[in-house]
This record gives C-alpha cells, structure tokens and sequence, in this order.
C-alpha cells in the first residue's frame, strides 16, 4: 500500500513539507509506502471547463505539475494533501492544482484522504474546511486525527515545536494507516465498495 502526500506550499521544505513528513513517518511505521510530491514553484493555471480530459484522462495542458501528479495518483492506495494558509484559505497554486487534479482524475472514490494545513497564525480552519470539499464531492473516506489537521509555525523550527500538532500529524498517519488496512482485508474477505445509483444532476433553475 502506498500514500501520496502532496505538498502545496512554494517551499519545498518549508512547514507544510514538515508536517506532511511526520504523517509519512507514522504512515511508514506501519508499513505504509509514501511519496511526498511538490508542487513547484511556477505557475499553475486553473481549470477552464474544456472537459478535454474527459476524452484522454488527462489535462490538456502539460506544463505543470498536475498531469504528473495523475500519473502518481493511479498508484496511491490514499492522499494527503498539504497546504500553507494564504488569507484563510489554501494557497492559489494548491487551490488551481486541485481544481484540476480532483476534475481529470478518475478512480478517487473509496480512497482515504486528509488535508493538512501549516499558519504561522489564523485562518487553518476556513482553508482546513475548503480542502475538505474537494474529498467529500468525489466520495473519499476522510481520515480524522485527534484534532483539526493543523500546525502552527512560521518556520519548519517552530512548526517542530508544536507538540501538538506535530502528534495531531503522527495520529493522522497512524488513523490512515489503520483505515487502508482495514479497507485491504475487507476486499480479500470479499466486501466490495457500495454499489453507485446512476447519477442524478437537478440545476436550481428548472
């Protein structure tokens, strides 16, 4: 079993990569496999809506890192996806990256997932709550700690020192660590994924 965490902050080992390294160290105790996967730092444009990736399972544009992280994803039992505050919410690179990941990728219902957020201050709630969104639309059990998924910290130093947090990430890596074995022995035991009803799409307006 294998879990991609992505980090979404511009620094690569900043304090999200920090706290995204605690949860892949409980993940590995347990014999989980993981992968941390940056995001860089160019641009990455947001969605247009051209549904081009409905027809190949890719995005049609190639010069970011969202294509690569599909291509991971179809290996990945579960995700974590880490992010930095930016004025209460996740940052506009993770927010536009996510936007498309979670729009061309196929296959994501059943798989837990957990987002993690790193402030220095306010504000890890409404960006905690906005990640959330985009697991709970695509029907990804979502992994829970002991607390709110956030630590807090301006620098990876002072991330380190919130205890707290620091164990919020640890029980967060040993939670889905339980999950996905869980998940492994109800398959070999012969219990499948709910069944899907055909999907309904009501617009407000007719």
């Amino acid at each position: 079993m294998q879990v991609l965490l992505v980090n979404g902050s511009p620094h690569e080992k900043g304090c999200t990569y920090t706290a995204l390294c605690e949860v892949a160290k409980a993940l590995e105790i347990e014999g989980i496999k993981t992968e941390i996967f940056h995001i860089g730092t160019k641009p990455v444009r947001g969605c247009m809506g051209c549904a081009h990736c409905r027809i190949d399972g890719k995005c049609v544009y190639n010069d970011d890192p969202v294509n690569a992280a599909l291509e991971k994803a179809k290996n990945a039992d579960g995700f974590v996806f880490g992010s930095p505050v930016h004025y209460a919410g996740p940052s506009g690179a993770l927010t536009s990256f996510l936007d498309r990941f979670f729009y061309a990728g196929t296959g994501f219902a059943y798989k837990p997932v957990a987002a993690v957020v790193c402030c220095r201050r306010g504000g890890a709630a409404s960006a905690f709550d906005q990640l959330n969104k985009y697991f709970t639309i695509s029907g990804m059990p979502v992994v829970s700690s002991q607390y709110w998924n956030m630590v807090y910290g301006e620098t990876p130093e002072e991330a380190l020192q919130d205890l707290e947090g620091m164990q919020t990430m640890r029980t967060l890596g040993q939670n889905m660590a339980w999950l996905l074995k869980c998940i492994d022995a109800g398959k070999k035991c012969g219990v499948d994924f709910p069944q899907k009803e055909k999907r309904q799409v009501t617009n407000f307006i007719r």
